[in-house]
Parts: C-alpha cells; sequence; structure tokens
C-alpha cells in the first residue's frame, strides 16, 4: 500500500506546472485601477469647461472638469516634480448644461483615474490609466491604457504624465 505522500510526488510537477501557468497568465494581464471612493474630499486642483467644438477635445470632453489629487500627491502637485508611488488624480467629467444664461452641472459622463505604481504600471510612465462610466463604480471604459490614455499623455513627460497643475 502506497503512502499519501508517495501518491502525491507524480502529482507535484504537473501542480507546479499548473500553478506557475496560472500564475503567468495572470502577471500578463494588466493591474487594473480601482474606482477612488471620497476623491471628492481631496484636494481640488483646478477646474475647467471645454464648452465648444472650438476645442478638439470637444467630441469626447466637453463639459464641467474638476482634478482631484489624493493627499499622497498633494506634494508633488503644488511643488512640481515626481509623483510618489500611491499617487492619484481624478478627472471628474460633467455635462454643461445651458440654464438661464448659465452653464450648470448636469450628468456624469465619466470619471477617470490615474494611479501611480512605477512597478505595477512600469510600461505608462508609471501610472495606471482607467475611466468609469457615468456614475458607475463597476463600468470601465479604457481597454488599451497605452493606446487610449498614454499615447496622449506621453506629451506631458516633463511634468511626470500629468496635464494638470495645481491653481492655488
Amino acid at each position: 500500500m502506497l503512502c499519501g505522500a508517495t501518491m502525491a510526488r507524480p502529482l507535484l510537477p504537473l501542480l507546479t506546472v499548473v500553478l506557475l501557468g496560472g500564475g503567468l497568465a495572470l502577471a500578463a494581464e494588466p493591474a487594473r485601477v480601482e474606482y477612488p471612493a471620497g476623491f471628492r474630499q481631496w484636494a481640488h486642483v483646478k477646474s475647467m469647461v471645454i464648452y465648444s467644438d472650438k476645442h478638439p477635445l470637444f467630441g469626447a470632453f466637453g463639459g464641467f472638469h474638476s482634478v482631484y489629487v489624493n493627499p499622497k500627491g498633494l506634494p508633488a502637485m503644488t511643488k512640481g516634480g515626481s509623483f510618489p508611488d500611491g499617487s492619484v488624480l481624478v478627472f471628474d467629467l460633467l455635462e454643461a448644461r445651458e440654464q438661464n444664461g448659465a452653464y450648470v452641472e448636469g450628468d456624469r459622463k465619466l470619471t477617470a483615474v490615474m494611479a501611480k505604481d512605477r512597478v505595477r504600471y512600469k510600461p505608462t510612465g508609471g501610472w495606471g490609466f482607467e475611466a468609469f462610466k457615468g456614475d458607475s463604480r463597476t463600468e470601465r471604459t479604457v481597454t488599451d491604457a497605452a493606446g487610449q490614455c498614454f499615447g496622449c499623455h506621453q506629451q506631458q513627460k516633463a511634468n511626470d504624465f500629468v496635464f494638470s497643475g495645481f491653481r492655488p
């Protein structure tokens, strides 16, 4: 009669291959950026309204823009320099509607997030990119961070790939 340890020995190489193979598949999948709960209580960096097609990004990003930074990224945002790992920036985009001669906020179009982690997001300058549709915290719209986001952000390499500057 064989003991359990003896019977398990032939299975170890197979189990190792299965576990490593599964681990390799998971490692190849891009790291996800999570929805930043409570971001509207972070430091407000700046606001802007894209209100007409005179702006080249009107089609994709027309509306009210509010940019926020978490406490970890605030020193780099206010003083300049490279953002430390753990920094998170949020671009909150709301519809702009005209009402009685004023632009007012409409529905949320998207919440875009940049999260800094030099190891996890090395191929995209150390930043992870994500956008959540409307008010959803789970419906993601970024399928190719390098192509959809980082391609444009590369022009801001001197500013650690960040477009927004702090407005005191």
